[in-house]
């Protein structure tokens, strides 16, 4: 049986590397969408926060430099001013993120997707 699977995701991450395997080890047929190159819209990155019931700081890398130099850690910003600021510098978002069967998880550990499969 094929699932299908989105993988947002960075090739130059290795638990971004590692989640894309374990999903081609169990069957996936995964849609890999380098969201550094194709950010999630605004509406799709609600979606996924949405699914991972997650506030948008804490889907964020907030130890990139990107994040202060970007001023997304000034703790005024409301949840659309976090999102969009996440699509203008999609570096800021944690990755890999994984959809499946209506679901989404992190891949970190890798291991924390297989709960959607």
């Amino acid at each position: 049986m094929q699932m299908s699977v989105k993988i947002y995701h960075n090739p130059r991450c290795s638990k971004s590397r590692q989640t894309l395997q374990l999903l081609e080890d169990n069957g996936a047929q995964v849609d890999i969408i380098e969201y550094l190159k194709t950010p999630p819209t605004a509406a799709e990155l609600d979606a996924i926060l949405n699914l991972l019931a997650l506030q948008p700081r804490e889907l964020m890398r907030t130890k990139e430099a990107e994040y202060k130099a970007t001023g997304m850690d000034n703790p005024d910003l409301d949840r659309d001013a976090l999102i969009a600021g996440m699509i203008a510098t999609p570096k800021l978002i944690e990755r890999p993120i994984v959809l499946a069967n209506g679901k989404a998880a992190v891949g970190r550990p890798p291991e924390s997707v297989l709960s959607i499969l």
